[in-house]
């Protein structure tokens, strides 16, 4: 997000202070001309262009979202194009223009204090105006470009609202701002980041079929560069650089930049040597300072006039959204029951879709959105009980589409299908079922009964260790047999009450670490590290042992749900980052660190049993996860020292930081992987 908010911080704040400067300067020299009534005139124009500039970023926003998926590319790009040329222009002209600003505002208010009310009213109108179309469009091109409205709405907010407290300082005599060099450095900003936009424009027309080579690519590093890194955002957020690119864009981009980039610089250099007037020579420093306006109360005519200007404009945009979609793409309604579904089903239009589904039957049904010919799910609903309405939203592209019913006590029934023409761009998720997890969980088994052996080895290890009063080897080789145990994460949901037994915490006990309930390896754990005898934790440690052959001979008679897979890539890795890594379940050992590395290796082990389901729905998926978990690794190793671990809270700050933020990217990557491992029964 905070990425995608840098440019429209920058494009708030340029235009923000732009227009700022203008009413600023109207605004003092009514004041000193002892005209203070004419100031309701400069507001009114001033709210005129901001319910104008308003209403021309629905109509944009609303336009494009009516039209189909080829069109909304095609239309996004050529605004791109658009943006790109008024910023361009809009850089020119203030880099030029700084010094003489001042100046040249003052004489045309003295004009237009001559020529009446209405001219004045135009003036302001017109000079906050340019600058809130350009906001307006260059805003909803990168919010486009992000493919999210937050970070870019968030930005340019805080760029204005930090371009209104500067024009406020100045009016107050608090600041001199040297313009010309404001505007030359974020000029320079404005280039790259425009060069970007047209980067992203062209390929949108490349989407839209409006230009061609939409599959020449100069380069595609996907496979190679992990997009979800932070330098990854920043890139792609601040200057539209992605992994892959075509020709023409990778033109695009680097014959704007060099072309524009040297005639800015060489401009610059070419403007500093003109004398000018007196005040030009003020070296673009602007003080638009004056009494605080004051004046009569604005007569019933006066308060209207606003109410009217910001009115008019947000009817007329109201009124183009309405007639540029007469017929909306959402609102169908379909029927589904135990004996028919998708009643009222007919071709849609491409584009965001809004499926009413109405349940007419008697049973409550599972509900799919899908490719007949593959089963693949572009959208569902999970459990529409008789006689209820739910909405449905899925993004309709060329293909073939159906609807598949599945009541909770009956045969799935699927509709007629239906063929919509254009580019295939829809996103499908190939069904899961439990056959297919069947082999992944049998895998998994294996290394969960490997793990198993290996830890009644290594528990039996320990209890030796203890019972031979040998501490210092019982520590290391707790550390062990700790590891081994975290690494089986994804099979807690099957150990029963042996995970309480074996690894659990004294939170809630009534005695807390001293309760005779509190067992398993953080009880050894509080003892070996609190100064405990070998003979107060032999029985301890010989329990512990005992549960964990236990374990070893029950688990391949327990229930295994297949489901519970996908769900523990997510799961481990929330805990990790919930318990060891805040140091929750240190007892004295101060390895929570070793700990998240076990957990870590345990969550690569499940995604490798998983890959070949995953790389066949999310093909870029497992890469990024590789990347994130390599990162997350490293981390963690940093904290190793000899035999030791650095304990979670006696981290730098700043790499705790960085631990965490990693471990919260790693969660980020593996949040889609229950939704595309759902069992579904709408094969």
């Amino acid at each position: 997000m905070w990425d995608d908010a840098f440019p429209s911080f920058l494009i708030g704040l340029r235009e923000g202070l732009e227009a700022g400067l203008v009413v600023s300067v109207l605004v003092a020299t009514l004041v000193r001309a002892g005209a203070r009534s004419r100031l309701p005139q400069v507001w009114t124009g001033v709210l005129a262009a901001i319910a104008l500039s308003m209403s021309f970023g629905a109509v944009l926003t609303f336009t494009a979202a009516s039209l189909p998926t080829t069109a909304q590319e095609a239309f996004g790009g050529a605004l791109s194009i658009v943006a790109v040329a008024f910023v361009t222009a809009m850089v020119f002209w203030m880099r030029r223009s700084a010094r003489s600003l001042a100046s040249e505002l003052k004489g045309k208010v003295t004009e237009a204090l001559t020529m009446g009310a209405g001219v004045l009213v135009l003036t302001s109108f017109l000079a906050v105006g340019r600058e809130g179309l350009e906001t307006a469009l260059f805003l909803w091109t990168t919010a486009r470009a992000a493919h999210e409205s937050a970070g870019p709405l968030t930005g340019a907010g805080a760029g204005l609202v930090l371009a209104a407290l500067l024009c406020w300082g100045l009016y107050r005599r608090v600041l001199r701002i040297d313009l010309t060099r404001f505007f030359t450095v974020t000029g320079a900003v404005l280039v790259v980041i425009a060069a970007g936009v047209l980067g992203y424009g062209l390929r949108d027309l490349q989407e839209g079929a409006v230009l061609p080579g939409g599959t020449a690519y100069a380069f595609d590093l996907s496979g190679s560069v992990d997009a979800g890194s932070w330098y990854g955002a920043l890139l792609q957020g601040v200057l539209n650089l992605t992994p892959a690119m075509t020709w023409l864009q990778v033109a695009g981009y680097a014959g704007y930049l060099a072309v524009v980039m040297a005639l800015f610089v060489r401009g610059g250099r070419g403007g500093r040597g003109g004398r000018g007037t007196p005040e030009d020579r003020s070296r673009g420093h602007v003080d638009a300072s004056a009494d605080r306006p004051t004046g009569p109360a604005p007569t019933r005519t006066r308060r209207l006039l606003p109410v009217a200007v910001v009115a008019v404009p947000a009817l007329l945009a109201g009124l183009v959204v309405a007639l540029a979609d007469p017929e909306p793409d959402a609102g169908e309604t379909v029927a589904v029951s135990e004996t028919a579904c998708g009643q009222g089903f007919t071709a849609p239009k491409p584009g965001r879709q809004d499926f009413r589904m109405h349940n007419t039957g008697t049973q409550t049904s599972e509900v799919y959105l899908i490719d007949p010919s593959s089963n693949a799910v572009y959208g569902e609903i999970e459990g529409l009980a008789p006689g209820t309405t739910r909405d449905l939203v899925a993004t309709v592209a060329g293909g073939t589409y159906a609807w598949r019913c599945v009541p909770a006590d009956g045969r799935a029934v699927t509709s007629k299908a239906v063929r919509v023409d254009g580019a295939a761009r829809a996103h499908a998720v190939a069904p899961v079922s439990a056959q297919d997890l069947a082999a992944p969980l049998k895998a998994y088994k294996a290394y969960a009964n490997r793990g198993l052996a290996a830890l009644v080895t290594r528990t039996g290890r320990l209890s030796d260790d203890i019972r031979a009063g040998h501490l210092d080897t019982a520590r290391a080789d707790w550390l062990t047999a700790h590891r081994t145990y975290a690494s089986l994460g994804a099979a807690y949901g099957t150990f029963e009450d042996f995970d309480r037994k074996i690894d659990g915490r004294p939170d809630g006990l009534p005695a807390g670490v001293h309760d005779k309930d509190f067992t398993g390896f953080h009880r050894i754990e509080y003892g070996l590290w609190h100064g405990e005898s070998a003979a107060g934790l032999k029985d301890v440690a010989q329990r512990l042992a005992d549960d964990a052959a236990g374990l070893r001979k029950a688990f391949p008679h327990q229930d295994f749900d297949p489901s519970d897979l996908p769900l523990r890539a997510h799961e481990i890795l929330e805990n990790t980052l919930q318990f060891e890594l805040t140091g929750d379940t240190d007892q004295g050992s101060g390895t929570g660190l070793a700990t998240a590395g076990a957990d870590l290796a345990g969550t690569r082990e499940l995604l490798t049993v998983l890959g070949p389901l995953l790389t066949s729905r999310a093909p870029k998926l497992l890469p990024t996860v590789d990347a994130d978990s390599t990162r997350l690794r490293r981390l963690l190793d940093s904290g190793h020292h000899g035999a030791g671990w650095t304990p979670v809270d006696r981290l730098d700050p700043a790499v705790k930081a960085r631990i965490d933020g990693a471990a919260g990217q790693l969660l980020e990557d593996l949040a889609p992987v229950p939704d595309l491992l759902e069992i579904r029964r709408s094969a």
